[in-house]
């Protein structure tokens, strides 16, 4: 069966950046089960799997306009100190949630300054060339409840 819409997907795959360290791997997990056609993984990774069947490996690099889009300078901002009332240290590398005109978003702290923080609104990925070796595990027909909810049955 070919990958296409309404399709349930079982992959196994290893994620580098282009320094050749990888980001992240299905290795020693379960193969990663998604329901193609319901952006329930990046984009360009999607495009790349369509059409492929059971037993197939690829190896795609997803430019950033198709991954974590590109990094924007403007979703790095200094807010007030007094905004992380309640949090006992604030460090670099913390994530928060935080609310944004264009809806909730998750921020991480760069810098720590005596009066402010300077967090980051974009993807830790943004920016990057995103480089997978994928092997296809699975291919199934998406079960109406999979359709409908959007994502595969637990």
């Amino acid at each position: 069966m070919e990958i296409a819409n309404n399709t349930v997907v079982s992959i196994d795959y290893t994620l580098t950046g282009d320094d050749g360290q990888v980001i992240d791997t299905s290795e020693g997990r379960e193969p990663l089960q998604y329901l193609h056609g319901h952006q329930n993984i990046i984009p360009g990774l999607e495009k790349a799997i369509e059409g492929k069947t059971e037993g197939d490996e690829l190896e795609v690099a997803v430019d950033p306009e198709e991954g974590y889009g590109p990094y924007r300078d403007e979703l790095v901002q200094d807010v007030p100190k007094d905004a992380f009332a309640g949090v006992e240290k604030v460090e670099p590398g913390m994530t928060f949630r935080a609310e944004s005109n264009a809806g909730p978003m998750t921020v991480t702290v760069k810098e720590v300054g005596d009066e402010s923080v300077t967090v980051d609104g974009n993807h830790m990925l943004a920016g990057q060339v995103l480089n997978f070796k994928v092997a296809i595990k699975g291919v199934r027909e998406a079960t109406e409840e999979e359709v409908s909810q959007g994502t595969v049955a637990a």
